[in-house]
């Protein structure tokens, strides 16, 4: 991650104008969120402060969304519920190649300081465009592996009718792909308004479109069907990830044309395969630890999902939970401090030099550029441990029961709450496809000796019996 001879794209000239005109956020208490005697610098995008409320929207729209997209399919067809997990789970396949290279933003695309404009701009367009390409190429991949991918996390009761819905699904990736490397990108050049426009304008029309055609109060007497709530997201997501794409380019094109540098105005800006190889080294570390880790999620989850439709249905509402109220401040404070670590790396890396290979940093450079992420673990610590007491004690089961209108699964998703260390790691995974009525015992749990030692464990610790 440190700045070689890539001259191609990187410089060290003192280009310290950026999409935002700031450079130096060391010493500046307002680039790190503290007080300031100007109030309207708590809403500007270049401090601290600003931008976590810009990624706090950004955030809780398609979290929103999320939430009350359960509560239609549940109104069309509970039984389907858990389909709509289909989603998620093609979303963690996805997450691989959204954790590889746009993880590289951070400190490449956020240096400031040793890199011009033009070039990283030239980052953000190649890394977009890599991306655009990885995620159609999985789509299709998704896309022709429907039924096996159906197979493993989508229960048996409901497999059948679900392929639709898998399918329509598969090309999320291209949009997820999209969304994550444009917002990636302009959130390390300061412009957390992009990924915030680009969820503003997915949670409208979705809503919009889910209240004419699939709610209670939809146009027509037809009766809705969940693969219209799967074409409804999926032209959303494009759409959003569109305009937002678009949206970039245009403010991309307006600065590099009201700069008044001569040598920003003659650099070009396009994609290349030298910003891509610029990319790729410390895109490829994240990458590889991405896949590893979201292939084991997904083995455990094609555990829970083979034990039947109601803990597959209660790990969806409890994800739907998790990601959609207790996980949306962690995520906006981690985007948040990335992006003013990488500005303070850069700016600590340009002063050291970059011709130095192995330069060192003393213990005061280290906090230098280390504050804004303990700012943002502070502030996670304060919200979340009284949150997750909060639903562990009182509520969850309320919660869990309004998204399911089930209370066997609610029951379930509440031992999950209490005992989610267990569910992580004790989680059963299927060794051959999910096993008939014949092959289980009195509860539902597979009678096969190599999965019944988990089987056992899980099932103690949730204590609560499926219907059979």
């Amino acid at each position: 991650m440190v700045p070689k001879k890539d001259t191609a794209v990187s410089s060290s000239s003192p280009y310290d104008d950026d999409l935002n005109g700031v450079a130096d956020p060391r010493g500046s208490e307002q680039e790190l969120g503290s007080s300031s005697s100007k109030s309207r610098r708590a809403f500007d995008r270049k401090s601290y402060s600003g931008a976590l409320l810009f990624n706090f929207g950004a955030f809780l729209l398609p979290a929103l969304y999320g939430t009350l997209s359960k509560l239609w399919v549940a109104n069309i067809d509970s039984s389907m519920v858990v389909t709509t997990d289909v989603y998620t789970y093609i979303g963690v396949v996805t997450e691989c190649i959204n954790e590889g290279l746009p993880r590289a933003a951070w400190v490449i695309i956020g240096d400031k300081s040793s890199r011009s404009l033009s070039s990283r701009l030239s980052l953000s367009y190649t890394l977009i465009a890599f991306q655009a390409i990885l995620g159609t190429i999985l789509s299709i991949i998704l896309l022709a592996a429907a039924d096996k991918f159906a197979d493993s996390f989508v229960p048996i009761e409901v497999r059948a009718a679900s392929l639709k819905y898998v399918r329509i699904s598969a090309f999320s990736a291209l949009s997820s792909a999209l969304e994550t490397s444009v917002s990636a990108c302009t959130r390390a050049l300061d412009k957390p308004n992009v990924p915030l426009l680009i969820s503003s304008v997915k949670f409208a029309i979705n809503i919009i479109l889910d209240l004419l055609l699939i709610s209670k109060f939809h146009v027509g007497k037809a009766k809705p069907s969940v693969n219209e709530q799967a074409w409804i997201r999926l032209a959303c997501d494009m759409a959003s990830s569109i305009a937002g794409l678009l949206y970039f380019v245009y403010l991309s094109h307006r600065k590099r044309s009201s700069t008044t540098l001569p040598e920003q105005r003659a650099e070009k800006v396009h994609p290349s395969l030298k910003a891509l190889g610029v990319l790729i080294r410390p895109g490829s570390i994240t990458f590889a630890e991405s896949a590893v880790r979201n292939a084991l999620y997904l083995w455990l989850i094609s555990g829970i999902v083979s034990l039947g439709s109601d803990y597959a249905t209660a790990w969806g509402i409890f994800n739907t939970i998790r990601w959609g109220l207790v996980m949306v401040p962690v995520q906006s404070l981690e985007a948040t401090s990335n992006a003013f670590v990488g500005h303070a790396w850069g700016k600590w890396r340009s002063e050291v030099g970059i011709t130095t290979l192995n330069p060192k940093a003393s213990r005061q450079d280290l906090l230098y550029i280390t504050r804004p992420a303990f700012i943002s673990l502070a502030i996670a610590l304060a919200v979340e441990i009284p949150l997750c007491i909060l639903l562990s004690t009182v509520g969850a089961y309320p919660y869990a029961m309004w998204l399911s209108n089930t209370p066997t699964v609610a029951k379930i998703t509440t031992k999950m709450w209490r005992t989610i260390d267990w569910c992580y790691i004790l989680t059963p995974h299927p060794h051959s496809s999910p096993p008939s009525s014949s092959r289980q015992d009195r509860d539902g749990i597979s009678t096969n000796p190599s999965r019944r030692i988990c089987c056992t464990f899980f099932r103690g610790r949730l204590s609560v019996k499926r219907r059979v």
